[in-house]
């Protein structure tokens, strides 16, 4: 469909063909079957982070009870998958409801203006194949690009990098062709890459080593849910999948509200499980105790302990100091203690980017992200027609998407009801307590969060990272409220 100054138009344009814009994709389609939809993907292939990542044992650290979506049950029987089988269900997903027949691929979004007048957004992108520029124009923009930088992960400056004779990778840009058997490998970082690439370089490697200046909670789970397992006897696989995603939710918010309300009980299990795996004799405290309390950064988890089986079995080792510099054979620690390495592998985190770096402008104005406020976690106040799906930080992302998904087309349903064409969250200025967006102290959060929208102290401006609240305020709570006006 062509906009009167020929310029295509739909009614909902979606950036990013990754998770949370096939989910949202298939809500249009379910819940408003009568709005054109395009999804505009700056990569080759649909999948976002499932596609990019592929540094060697990749997968989830949320179930797939959970990160799966609310209308396509997950059916294996691992609850937490490798990075090949997210993908393989994305995939799935948007060829069977035909959401793949609306995505382009190759476009990369660099800007979107809106217009009063004409009450739609026009986004400006580039064909990644040939630079050749591309104009589409929507009545509503769905952002589902993430907040990662897919283009560059953070790489701290250490010196000596250029002495190194080996070689050095980041994991979020794993070389195809990297051969580590029987090669001596360090791996720099805590986090769930680091704990993730680990115990599966372990089993070829000559030896690896986990280098981490601090400590991260690491959790062992279950590789299969026994729940789900014992319902699969008796039950179709739909309604196993309903009763074992709810079991999971509130498991998950019981969790996080106990490591609030009683750190230390949580820290005392989080930190008893490690010295269950390892043996009193492991140094736990220094190598497994962080000095934060459990949530105040996101949990590791490990399925089956396979972390704590490499260490054990000696093919795996944990070293917590601080780099010095690179040399020509490995990295010299501030302890004096040298590592040998044929291969640095940097799981030194992500850089986060706003709307993946697109620029705002609203009737010529432009839109500074730092100065927004985010309204029921998804809209921003003052911006007309626009959302992001921001998933939970203490939980599986797909849980939020889905109802963000689900909000987005009550509120598309009602402008159609009532022939209005434009909504948007008023905010009146100085009348919201500000708070940052993201609740963690993790790095890659602090290195950003001055770059990101806020929050306010209470509702509907408020983040409460927590689904029944959200469930309740999205999903069943009348539409209209004193803040967001349509016209």
């Amino acid at each position: 469909m062509a906009s009167s100054a020929g310029t295509e138009f739909v009614d909902v344009l979606i950036v990013g063909a990754g998770l949370s814009g096939i989910g949202s994709a298939r809500h249009l389609q379910q819940a408003c079957p009568d709005r054109s939809f395009l999804l505009l993907e700056s990569r080759e292939s649909l999948g976002g982070t499932w596609d990019l990542f592929r540094y060697p044992g990749i997968r989830s650290d949320s179930d797939m009870y959970t990160l799966g979506y609310s209308f396509k049950p997950w059916l294996a029987r691992k609850a937490l998958a490798d990075g090949p089988a997210i993908l393989s269900y994305l995939k799935e997903t948007a060829a069977e409801t035909g959401v793949d027949q609306h995505i382009r691929y190759g476009h990369k979004v660099l800007s979107a203006a809106w217009s009063s007048e004409s009450a739609t957004w026009t986004v400006s992108a580039e064909r990644t194949d040939t630079g050749e520029p591309v104009e589409i124009a929507c009545q509503f923009l769905l952002m589902c690009s993430g907040y990662y930088d897919y283009e560059k992960g953070y790489t701290p400056d250490f010196s000596g990098t250029e002495d190194f004779t080996g070689r050095i990778v980041h994991a979020q840009h794993w070389p195809e062709n990297l051969d580590y058997r029987d090669k001596k490998v360090v791996v720099i970082g805590s986090g769930a890459t680091a704990v993730t690439l680990v115990p599966e370089l372990a089993k070829e490697t000559a030896h690896t080593i986990m280098l981490q200046r601090s400590p991260t909670y690491i959790a062992s789970v279950p590789e299969e849910d026994q729940t789900a397992a014992r319902l699969q006897r008796f039950l179709p696989g739909s309604w196993v999948y309903r009763i074992t995603r709810w079991k999971r939710v509130l498991f998950q918010i019981y969790i996080y509200a106990l490591s609030r309300w009683k750190p230390e009980l949580v820290k005392r299990f989080l930190l008893g499980q490690v010295r269950e795996a390892l043996g009193k004799d492991y140094d736990v405290k220094t190598h497994f105790t962080p000095s934060y309390n459990p949530w105040d950064q996101r949990l590791c988890a490990v399925p089956e302990g396979d972390m704590f089986t490499a260490i054990r079995e000696q093919r795996a080792e944990v070293v917590t100091d601080h780099i010095e510099r690179i040399t020509d054979a490995g990295i010299k620690l501030q302890s004096g203690r040298e590592l040998e390495a044929d291969i640095i592998v940097l799981a030194t985190g992500l850089n986060l980017k706003f709307m993946g770096g697109a620029q705002l402008t609203v009737d010529g104005e432009v839109v500074d992200p730092s100065e927004l406020y985010v309204y029921r976690g998804m809209m921003f106040g003052n911006v007309p027609n626009l959302a992001q799906v921001f998933g939970y930080t203490n939980a599986s992302w797909t849980l939020k998407s889905d109802l963000t998904g689900d909000f987005i087309c009550r509120v598309l349903n009602y402008m159609k009801r009532t022939g209005t064409s434009v909504a948007t969250p008023r905010l009146q200025a100085g009348t919201v307590e500000e708070e940052p967006m993201m609740n963690l102290s993790s790095g890659y959060v602090m290195r950003s969060v001055g770059k990101f929208p806020k929050q306010g102290a209470k509702l509907p401006w408020r983040l409460y990272q927590n689904y029944i609240l959200d469930f309740l305020q999205l999903r069943l709570r009348p539409l209209r409220d004193k803040v967001l006006q349509f016209r």
